[in-house]
């Protein structure tokens, strides 16, 4: 595979590299989901109930617990939603969506890290009428994950094509890797899972499906954080050869050093963006032209030194004023004091307009997900903060004031 990249070159904004000036007087409202519990550390998207609301899964590190959020609605997504604790999980880092065992009902897998290092399946009910009863929920670890690293994400994929969704793990040191996680013929069975390393890793921020080489296999862009191969990754999925122990080619995307953090993707019908913020210094944005897939483009997008915030930790794209283009919402740690931890980043024909969309409050914040919460029309943003005066600000989204769009 050939990879090409041109710095500093981005045609979405005939080559201007970002302009940031501080406009700080235009904060979002704020609508808390959960704030009653401590550590809140990252939020997960999927229809629990199969109602065709999006439902939140979230685990809290300090508390060491995992919880289930019920979307309410529209009418009442403003309020605290319905939650149920599913599990209890020391140094839970990740709760994520899936059927796993084909029921029908949909369970929740976590990762933990700390003195836990485990992956841990939370069935759910047979029921969806007793999903907010937590006697209802079952924990068990999946017994070949624990003690093997430090876990710190779970993506569900039908990797093999049998036997249900098989998940793709990643972890940090020791022994952090990406791995395939790989479903029995009974997945209830959990002593018959088996893993499989795919490449070692030292800290995986993150993993995101995506069939690079158009085979309809389920291909993976991860994100290192940090050490000697710290960037951005595709492992190509080794289609009709594959074993458990066949080696995935490896795709290195990014070509620079840094402090690689959470990385979201954009697909349309010419394209495909990458797009992760460096910690400290800007974002990096990649770019594939669908007609020359092997060829990426990237750009360096550089931080005005006048824009108060903390460091960079999450990114999202989508139109969150309407206009047909694509901006950025941006999250950050470290924002103490009166520093910005989530902005909106507002393209334009030959800029970038930086928006203050959390105010001052929050210091540590996570994932991103782009989402018309209230059906007003436009993209709000839900996020979740672990710090903010002790407990943090929980799990919660920001009102998107563009709303109803013209037709």
């Amino acid at each position: 595979m050939f990879i090409r990249f041109r710095p500093f070159h981005f045609p979405a904004l005939l080559g201007v590299v970002l302009a940031m000036g501080p406009d700080l007087e235009s904060a979002w409202t704020r609508h808390a989901i959960d704030a009653g519990y401590a550590g809140a550390d990252g939020v997960r998207l999927g229809d629990a109930n199969r109602d065709g609301f999006p439902d939140i899964a979230t685990g809290w590190e300090e508390e060491g617990v995992v919880r289930l959020y019920l979307n309410p609605g529209p009418e009442n997504a403003k309020d605290p939603w319905p939650a149920v604790t599913v599990g209890r999980v020391p140094y839970v880092e990740d709760a994520v969506f899936s059927d796993l065992d084909g029921d029908g009902t949909t369970d929740i897998i976590s990762s933990a890290e700390g003195q836990t290092q485990s992956i841990f399946v939370h069935w759910a009910p047979s029921d969806p009428q007793h999903f907010m009863d937590a006697s209802k929920w079952e924990t068990e670890p999946i017994p070949v994950t624990q003690g093997a690293s430090k876990w710190m994400f779970a993506l569900p994929a039908d990797i093999d094509g049998k036997n249900g969704m098989d998940l793709f793990l990643g972890s940090k040191n020791p022994h952090g890797q990406v791995s395939w996680l790989r479903s029995p013929s009974n997945p209830r069975d959990l002593d018959a899972w088996t893993l499989h390393p795919l490449t070692p890793a030292m800290w995986i921020m993150s993993l995101r499906y995506l069939d690079l080489n158009e085979d309809d296999q389920p291909d993976l862009v991860y994100v290192d954080r940090r050490g000697p191969e710290a960037g951005v990754y595709g492992l190509i999925h080794p289609k009709d050869n594959l074993t458990a122990d066949q080696a995935w080619l490896k795709l290195k995307i990014s070509r620079d050093p840094g402090e690689y953090m959470f990385l979201d993707i954009e697909e349309n019908q010419q394209t495909l963006h990458l797009v992760v913020p460096i910690k400290n210094q800007g974002i990096r944005w990649f770019e594939q032209t669908l007609t020359q897939p092997q060829t990426w483009e990237e750009t360096i997008i550089r931080k005005g030194a006048s824009l108060d915030t903390g460091f960079g930790k999450a990114i999202a794209m989508g139109d969150l004023n309407l206009d047909g283009h694509t901006d950025l919402v941006w999250s950050a740690e470290r924002a103490y004091t009166s520093k910005r931890g989530v902005i909106w980043l507002e393209q334009r024909a030959d800029s970038w307009q930086t928006h203050d969309l959390s105010g001052p409050e929050g210091i540590k914040f996570d994932r991103i997900e782009l989402i018309d919460l209230d059906h007003d029309g436009d993209l709000d943003v839900l996020t979740c903060e672990e710090r903010e005066g002790g407990p943090g600000l929980g799990v919660f989204w920001y009102e998107n004031p563009h709303l109803n769009p013209p037709r």
